[in-house]
Protein backbone atom coordinates (compact mmCIF):
# COMPACT_ATOMS: atom_id res chain seq x y z
CA UNK A 1 0.00 0.00 0.00
CA UNK A 2 1.17 3.20 -1.35
CA UNK A 3 1.78 5.77 1.99
CA UNK A 4 0.49 8.68 -0.39
CA UNK A 5 -3.04 6.92 -0.80
CA UNK A 6 -3.35 5.75 2.47
CA UNK A 7 -7.31 6.35 4.19
CA UNK A 8 -7.47 6.65 7.43
CA UNK A 9 -10.08 7.23 10.06
CA UNK A 10 -9.70 10.21 12.94
CA UNK A 11 -8.84 7.79 15.49
CA UNK A 12 -6.48 5.94 13.68
CA UNK A 13 -5.04 9.30 12.89
CA UNK A 14 -4.71 10.50 16.52
CA UNK A 15 -3.02 6.79 17.56
CA UNK A 16 -0.49 7.57 14.69
CA UNK A 17 0.52 11.17 16.12
CA UNK A 18 0.23 9.23 19.81
CA UNK A 19 2.47 6.70 18.59
CA UNK A 20 4.90 9.35 17.14
CA UNK A 21 5.16 11.38 20.49
CA UNK A 22 6.01 7.83 22.01
CA UNK A 23 9.06 6.83 19.90
CA UNK A 24 10.28 10.05 19.99
CA UNK A 25 10.40 9.90 23.59
CA UNK A 26 8.01 12.46 25.00
CA UNK A 27 5.62 10.11 26.59
CA UNK A 28 5.49 6.86 28.42
CA UNK A 29 3.56 4.01 27.46
CA UNK A 30 0.97 3.65 30.03
CA UNK A 31 0.39 7.55 29.20
CA UNK A 32 0.27 6.63 25.57
CA UNK A 33 -2.48 4.31 25.92
CA UNK A 34 -4.43 6.61 28.44
CA UNK A 35 -4.83 9.15 25.66
CA UNK A 36 -5.38 6.38 23.06
CA UNK A 37 -8.26 4.68 25.44
CA UNK A 38 -7.04 0.97 25.23
CA UNK A 39 -5.49 -0.69 27.96
CA UNK A 40 -1.62 -1.30 28.32
CA UNK A 41 -1.85 -4.75 26.61
CA UNK A 42 -3.06 -3.45 24.10
CA UNK A 43 -1.01 -0.65 23.76
CA UNK A 44 1.87 -2.68 23.30
CA UNK A 45 0.15 -4.76 20.61
CA UNK A 46 -0.14 -1.34 18.82
CA UNK A 47 3.57 -0.14 19.35
CA UNK A 48 4.40 -3.87 18.21
CA UNK A 49 2.53 -2.96 14.61
CA UNK A 50 3.74 0.14 14.50
CA UNK A 51 6.98 -0.55 14.62
CA UNK A 52 7.00 -3.33 12.52
CA UNK A 53 5.02 -1.90 9.86
CA UNK A 54 4.92 1.94 10.62
CA UNK A 55 1.43 3.68 9.98
CA UNK A 56 0.26 0.34 7.81
CA UNK A 57 -0.06 -1.42 10.60
CA UNK A 58 -2.16 1.11 12.40
CA UNK A 59 -4.76 0.79 9.60
CA UNK A 60 -7.94 -1.48 10.37
CA UNK A 61 -6.97 -4.66 8.51
CA UNK A 62 -10.67 -4.95 6.97
CA UNK A 63 -10.40 -1.82 5.31
CA UNK A 64 -11.84 -1.85 1.82
CA UNK A 65 -12.39 -5.47 2.19
CA UNK A 66 -15.65 -6.38 1.31
CA UNK A 67 -17.65 -8.14 4.64
CA UNK A 68 -18.32 -11.67 4.77
CA UNK A 69 -21.93 -10.96 6.09
CA UNK A 70 -22.20 -8.28 3.29
CA UNK A 71 -24.69 -8.77 0.15
CA UNK A 72 -23.30 -10.16 -3.40
CA UNK A 73 -23.53 -7.96 -6.11
CA UNK A 74 -26.10 -10.23 -7.43
CA UNK A 75 -28.63 -9.68 -4.91
CA UNK A 76 -28.37 -5.77 -5.24
CA UNK A 77 -28.98 -5.79 -8.98
CA UNK A 78 -32.00 -7.81 -8.21
CA UNK A 79 -33.46 -5.23 -5.35
CA UNK A 80 -32.61 -2.07 -7.52
CA UNK A 81 -34.31 -3.65 -10.34
CA UNK A 82 -36.90 -4.66 -8.20
CA UNK A 83 -37.40 -0.82 -7.33
CA UNK A 84 -37.09 0.53 -10.31
CA UNK A 85 -39.86 -1.70 -11.88
CA UNK A 86 -42.15 -1.09 -9.05
CA UNK A 87 -41.52 1.60 -6.35
CA UNK A 88 -39.70 3.89 -7.97
CA UNK A 89 -41.43 6.57 -6.34
CA UNK A 90 -41.18 4.97 -2.76
CA UNK A 91 -39.35 6.36 0.05
CA UNK A 92 -36.31 3.89 1.06
CA UNK A 93 -38.58 2.48 4.24
CA UNK A 94 -42.18 1.96 2.61
CA UNK A 95 -40.14 0.08 -0.25
CA UNK A 96 -38.03 -1.95 2.53
CA UNK A 97 -41.03 -2.75 3.78
CA UNK A 98 -43.30 -3.76 0.49
CA UNK A 99 -40.77 -5.58 -0.62
CA UNK A 100 -40.45 -7.88 2.24
CA UNK A 101 -44.54 -8.14 2.49
CA UNK A 102 -44.44 -8.96 -1.74
CA UNK A 103 -41.31 -10.59 -2.80
CA UNK A 104 -40.18 -11.78 0.55
CA UNK A 105 -36.80 -9.91 0.01
CA UNK A 106 -35.78 -8.64 3.33
CA UNK A 107 -33.30 -6.10 4.00
CA UNK A 108 -32.29 -3.19 6.48
CA UNK A 109 -34.22 0.10 4.97
CA UNK A 110 -30.68 2.23 5.67
CA UNK A 111 -29.01 -0.11 3.42
CA UNK A 112 -31.33 0.10 0.48
CA UNK A 113 -31.14 4.10 1.26
CA UNK A 114 -28.06 4.02 0.60
CA UNK A 115 -27.78 1.83 -2.41
CA UNK A 116 -30.73 3.99 -3.90
CA UNK A 117 -28.75 6.98 -3.49
CA UNK A 118 -25.53 5.82 -4.40
CA UNK A 119 -27.27 4.66 -7.80
CA UNK A 120 -28.94 8.19 -8.14
CA UNK A 121 -32.88 6.90 -8.10
CA UNK A 122 -33.67 8.46 -4.37
CA UNK A 123 -32.18 12.03 -3.84
CA UNK A 124 -31.22 13.36 -0.14
CA UNK A 125 -32.24 17.09 0.88
CA UNK A 126 -32.73 18.97 3.46
CA UNK A 127 -36.01 21.14 3.92
CA UNK A 128 -36.60 24.76 4.95
CA UNK A 129 -37.66 24.87 8.67
CA UNK A 130 -40.23 26.91 10.05
CA UNK A 131 -39.85 27.82 14.31
CA UNK A 132 -42.40 26.60 16.04
CA UNK A 133 -43.66 25.97 19.43
CA UNK A 134 -43.51 22.25 20.63
CA UNK A 135 -47.05 20.93 21.78
CA UNK A 136 -46.60 18.25 24.20
CA UNK A 137 -49.56 15.78 23.59
CA UNK A 138 -52.39 14.68 25.59
CA UNK A 139 -51.47 12.40 28.20
CA UNK A 140 -54.63 9.67 27.67
CA UNK A 141 -56.02 7.81 25.12
CA UNK A 142 -58.62 9.12 23.75
CA UNK A 143 -58.40 12.58 25.66
CA UNK A 144 -58.42 14.55 22.48
CA UNK A 145 -59.19 13.74 19.03
CA UNK A 146 -58.68 15.39 15.36
CA UNK A 147 -60.29 15.03 12.79
CA UNK A 148 -59.79 16.70 8.87
CA UNK A 149 -60.72 15.53 5.47
CA UNK A 150 -58.07 14.92 3.13
CA UNK A 151 -58.98 15.85 -0.70
CA UNK A 152 -56.69 13.91 -2.70
CA UNK A 153 -56.27 12.17 -5.99
CA UNK A 154 -56.46 8.96 -4.10
CA UNK A 155 -56.61 6.45 -6.96
CA UNK A 156 -54.31 8.67 -9.45
CA UNK A 157 -55.25 9.01 -12.61
CA UNK A 158 -57.45 5.02 -12.36
CA UNK A 159 -60.32 6.89 -10.70
CA UNK A 160 -61.98 9.84 -9.18
CA UNK A 161 -60.99 12.25 -6.70
CA UNK A 162 -62.34 11.16 -3.28
CA UNK A 163 -62.13 12.56 0.46
CA UNK A 164 -60.21 10.74 2.99
CA UNK A 165 -62.12 11.12 6.67
CA UNK A 166 -58.82 11.53 9.20
CA UNK A 167 -59.68 10.09 12.81
CA UNK A 168 -56.42 10.65 14.94
CA UNK A 169 -55.48 10.65 18.77
CA UNK A 170 -53.20 12.88 20.27
CA UNK A 171 -51.94 10.97 22.84
CA UNK A 172 -50.98 7.74 20.40
CA UNK A 173 -51.50 8.86 16.94
CA UNK A 174 -53.58 5.60 16.79
CA UNK A 175 -55.82 6.92 13.19
CA UNK A 176 -58.98 5.87 12.00
CA UNK A 177 -60.26 5.76 8.50
CA UNK A 178 -63.22 6.20 5.86
CA UNK A 179 -63.04 7.59 1.91
CA UNK A 180 -66.11 9.79 0.57
CA UNK A 181 -66.69 11.74 -2.32
CA UNK A 182 -66.81 14.88 -0.22
CA UNK A 183 -66.30 15.74 3.56
CA UNK A 184 -69.74 16.00 4.87
CA UNK A 185 -71.55 15.10 7.74
CA UNK A 186 -72.16 11.72 6.80
CA UNK A 187 -68.88 11.26 6.32
CA UNK A 188 -67.71 12.91 9.14
CA UNK A 189 -70.15 10.76 11.65
CA UNK A 190 -69.53 7.55 9.90
CA UNK A 191 -65.87 7.71 10.52
CA UNK A 192 -66.75 8.91 14.13
CA UNK A 193 -69.02 5.91 14.41
CA UNK A 194 -66.45 3.43 13.48
CA UNK A 195 -63.95 4.93 16.13
CA UNK A 196 -66.77 5.17 19.30
CA UNK A 197 -67.45 1.03 17.98
CA UNK A 198 -63.65 0.39 17.81
CA UNK A 199 -62.54 2.65 21.53
CA UNK A 200 -65.20 4.22 23.18
CA UNK A 201 -66.76 7.86 23.06
CA UNK A 202 -63.77 9.88 23.43
CA UNK A 203 -63.97 13.18 25.45
CA UNK A 204 -63.08 15.97 23.29
CA UNK A 205 -62.45 16.67 19.04
CA UNK A 206 -60.55 19.41 17.28
CA UNK A 207 -61.71 20.47 14.05
CA UNK A 208 -61.56 22.61 11.49
CA UNK A 209 -63.96 25.91 12.03
CA UNK A 210 -65.65 24.23 8.80
CA UNK A 211 -69.26 24.05 8.61
CA UNK A 212 -69.95 20.82 8.58
CA UNK A 213 -68.42 20.38 12.32
CA UNK A 214 -69.29 24.34 13.50
CA UNK A 215 -71.28 27.60 12.48
CA UNK A 216 -70.12 30.78 12.48
CA UNK A 217 -72.30 31.74 15.33
CA UNK A 218 -70.94 29.16 17.62
CA UNK A 219 -66.94 29.97 16.81
CA UNK A 220 -67.62 33.71 17.07
CA UNK A 221 -70.34 34.05 20.30
CA UNK A 222 -68.63 32.10 23.14
CA UNK A 223 -71.95 33.01 24.92
CA UNK A 224 -74.01 31.00 23.03
CA UNK A 225 -71.60 27.81 22.97
CA UNK A 226 -73.90 25.77 25.18
CA UNK A 227 -77.06 26.80 23.03
CA UNK A 228 -78.38 23.82 20.41
CA UNK A 229 -79.44 26.73 17.79
CA UNK A 230 -75.98 27.09 16.99
CA UNK A 231 -75.03 24.00 16.51
CA UNK A 232 -74.33 21.99 13.26
CA UNK A 233 -75.74 18.12 12.68
CA UNK A 234 -72.42 17.43 13.46
CA UNK A 235 -72.57 18.85 16.46
CA UNK A 236 -75.72 17.88 17.91
CA UNK A 237 -74.12 14.32 17.74
CA UNK A 238 -72.05 15.13 19.42
CA UNK A 239 -73.70 16.26 21.93
CA UNK A 240 -76.00 13.89 22.66
CA UNK A 241 -72.70 11.87 23.29
CA UNK A 242 -71.11 14.50 25.60
CA UNK A 243 -68.42 14.92 23.53
CA UNK A 244 -66.28 18.64 23.81
CA UNK A 245 -66.44 20.13 20.58
CA UNK A 246 -63.14 22.37 19.76
CA UNK A 247 -62.37 24.83 17.06
CA UNK A 248 -59.17 24.69 15.75
CA UNK A 249 -58.05 28.41 14.31
CA UNK A 250 -55.24 27.59 12.35
CA UNK A 251 -53.23 24.41 10.50
CA UNK A 252 -50.63 24.49 12.43
CA UNK A 253 -52.91 23.72 15.32
CA UNK A 254 -53.94 20.27 13.63
CA UNK A 255 -50.72 19.31 13.01
CA UNK A 256 -51.42 16.00 14.40
CA UNK A 257 -53.20 15.29 11.65
CA UNK A 258 -52.13 17.45 9.09
CA UNK A 259 -48.96 15.27 9.15
CA UNK A 260 -51.20 11.94 9.44
CA UNK A 261 -52.71 13.34 6.22
CA UNK A 262 -49.39 14.19 4.66
CA UNK A 263 -47.95 10.41 5.26
CA UNK A 264 -51.33 9.04 4.06
CA UNK A 265 -50.83 10.52 0.91
CA UNK A 266 -47.48 9.17 0.66
CA UNK A 267 -48.42 5.72 1.83
CA UNK A 268 -52.05 4.96 1.57
CA UNK A 269 -52.07 6.22 -2.21
CA UNK A 270 -49.18 3.82 -3.40
CA UNK A 271 -51.40 0.98 -1.17
CA UNK A 272 -54.01 1.29 -3.92
CA UNK A 273 -52.01 1.49 -6.09
CA UNK A 274 -50.10 -1.73 -5.77
CA UNK A 275 -53.60 -3.30 -4.60
CA UNK A 276 -55.28 -2.11 -7.85
CA UNK A 277 -57.89 -0.62 -5.83
CA UNK A 278 -59.51 2.15 -8.19
CA UNK A 279 -63.01 2.74 -6.29
CA UNK A 280 -64.07 4.50 -3.25
CA UNK A 281 -66.10 1.34 -2.22
CA UNK A 282 -63.17 -0.94 -2.78
CA UNK A 283 -60.96 1.45 -0.89
CA UNK A 284 -63.50 1.67 2.23
CA UNK A 285 -63.42 -2.21 1.97
CA UNK A 286 -59.65 -1.99 2.62
CA UNK A 287 -58.92 1.20 5.04
CA UNK A 288 -59.61 -0.80 8.17
CA UNK A 289 -57.03 -2.96 8.01
CA UNK A 290 -54.90 -0.26 6.47
CA UNK A 291 -55.20 1.41 9.36
CA UNK A 292 -54.54 -1.22 11.89
CA UNK A 293 -51.19 -2.00 10.24
CA UNK A 294 -50.22 1.62 10.70
CA UNK A 295 -51.09 1.80 14.10
CA UNK A 296 -48.96 -1.12 14.70
CA UNK A 297 -46.05 0.42 13.28
CA UNK A 298 -46.37 4.07 14.58
CA UNK A 299 -48.80 4.61 17.39
CA UNK A 300 -47.45 5.80 20.81
CA UNK A 301 -47.96 4.53 23.93
CA UNK A 302 -49.50 7.40 26.21
CA UNK A 303 -47.89 8.56 28.82
CA UNK A 304 -50.91 7.54 31.02
CA UNK A 305 -52.31 4.15 30.72
CA UNK A 306 -55.52 4.97 31.88
CA UNK A 307 -58.07 5.29 28.71
CA UNK A 308 -59.99 8.53 28.34
CA UNK A 309 -62.89 7.23 26.46
CA UNK A 310 -66.41 6.23 27.60
CA UNK A 311 -68.51 3.75 27.18
CA UNK A 312 -69.84 3.16 24.06
CA UNK A 313 -73.77 2.66 23.21
CA UNK A 314 -75.53 -0.29 24.02
CA UNK A 315 -77.97 -2.39 21.39
CA UNK A 316 -79.51 -0.90 18.70
CA UNK A 317 -81.66 1.88 20.01
CA UNK A 318 -79.16 3.73 21.39
CA UNK A 319 -76.79 3.72 18.69
CA UNK A 320 -79.99 4.97 16.33
CA UNK A 321 -80.52 7.32 19.32
CA UNK A 322 -77.00 8.81 19.34
CA UNK A 323 -76.06 8.51 15.83
CA UNK A 324 -79.18 9.68 14.15
CA UNK A 325 -80.34 13.41 12.78
CA UNK A 326 -83.33 15.04 13.99
CA UNK A 327 -85.36 17.91 12.85
CA UNK A 328 -88.60 19.06 15.07
CA UNK A 329 -92.13 19.84 13.25
CA UNK A 330 -95.37 21.41 15.18
CA UNK A 331 -98.72 19.14 14.06
CA UNK A 332 -100.86 20.89 12.37
CA UNK A 333 -104.62 21.06 12.25
CA UNK A 334 -105.61 18.07 10.30
CA UNK A 335 -102.97 16.33 12.10
CA UNK A 336 -99.86 16.27 9.31
CA UNK A 337 -96.70 17.08 9.69
CA UNK A 338 -94.58 18.52 6.86
CA UNK A 339 -91.12 17.95 6.10
CA UNK A 340 -89.03 19.59 2.99
CA UNK A 341 -92.62 19.73 1.41
CA UNK A 342 -93.71 16.25 1.99
CA UNK A 343 -96.89 15.23 4.02
CA UNK A 344 -97.18 13.38 6.71
CA UNK A 345 -100.90 11.98 8.85
CA UNK A 346 -100.29 11.08 11.95
CA UNK A 347 -103.15 8.42 12.49
CA UNK A 348 -105.36 8.27 15.26
CA UNK A 349 -103.81 6.30 18.32
CA UNK A 350 -103.44 6.49 22.11
CA UNK A 351 -101.09 8.90 23.29
CA UNK A 352 -100.71 10.44 19.83
CA UNK A 353 -99.89 14.20 19.47
CA UNK A 354 -102.39 17.15 19.71
CA UNK A 355 -102.27 19.71 16.72
CA UNK A 356 -100.08 22.68 17.67
CA UNK A 357 -97.64 19.75 19.33
CA UNK A 358 -93.96 19.45 18.27
CA UNK A 359 -92.98 16.20 16.96
CA UNK A 360 -89.40 15.07 16.07
CA UNK A 361 -88.23 13.34 12.50
CA UNK A 362 -85.54 11.11 13.50
CA UNK A 363 -83.78 9.51 10.73
CA UNK A 364 -81.08 7.30 12.23
CA UNK A 365 -77.41 6.90 10.36
CA UNK A 366 -77.62 3.18 9.89
CA UNK A 367 -79.96 3.98 6.90
CA UNK A 368 -83.34 2.74 9.22
CA UNK A 369 -86.01 4.46 7.68
CA UNK A 370 -86.80 8.05 9.31
CA UNK A 371 -89.51 7.41 12.07
CA UNK A 372 -91.56 10.51 14.18
CA UNK A 373 -91.70 10.48 17.89
CA UNK A 374 -93.53 12.11 20.53
CA UNK A 375 -90.69 12.46 23.35
CA UNK A 376 -89.60 8.94 22.48
CA UNK A 377 -92.61 7.25 21.50
CA UNK A 378 -92.82 6.44 18.14
CA UNK A 379 -95.70 7.39 16.12
CA UNK A 380 -97.75 5.81 13.83
CA UNK A 381 -98.10 7.66 10.66
CA UNK A 382 -99.00 7.34 6.99
CA UNK A 383 -97.01 9.06 4.29
CA UNK A 384 -99.32 11.36 2.10
CA UNK A 385 -96.54 12.54 -0.05
CA UNK A 386 -95.37 16.01 -1.78
CA UNK A 387 -97.33 19.18 -0.40
CA UNK A 388 -98.89 21.14 -3.32
CA UNK A 389 -97.77 24.70 -3.89
CA UNK A 390 -99.57 27.24 -2.17
CA UNK A 391 -102.12 29.45 -4.29
CA UNK A 392 -101.79 33.46 -3.95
Amino acid sequence: MNQETLKMSAKERQREAVMRRYKSGKILLKEAAWEMRVSVRQAIRIKQKFEAEGTEGLIHRARDIPSNRGYSEEFRSKVLEIYRDSYDDFGPTLASEKMLEREGIEMNHETLRRWLIKTKLWQVGTKGRVHRTKRERRERFGELIQIDGSDHAWFEERGEKAMLMVMIDDATGKIMLHMAKEETTDAALIVLKKWTEKYGVPAAIYADKRTVYFTEEYVLNHDRRDDPAVFTRFMRVTDRLGIEMIPAHSAPAKGRVERANSMLQDRLVKELRLRGINTIDEANAMLDAFAEEINRKFAKVPTRQADAHRSAPHGKTQWEYFFCYEETRKVQKDNTVVYKKEYWQILKQEGGPRPGAKVTLRSPLSGVTPYWLLGEKRLKVQYLGRAKPRRA
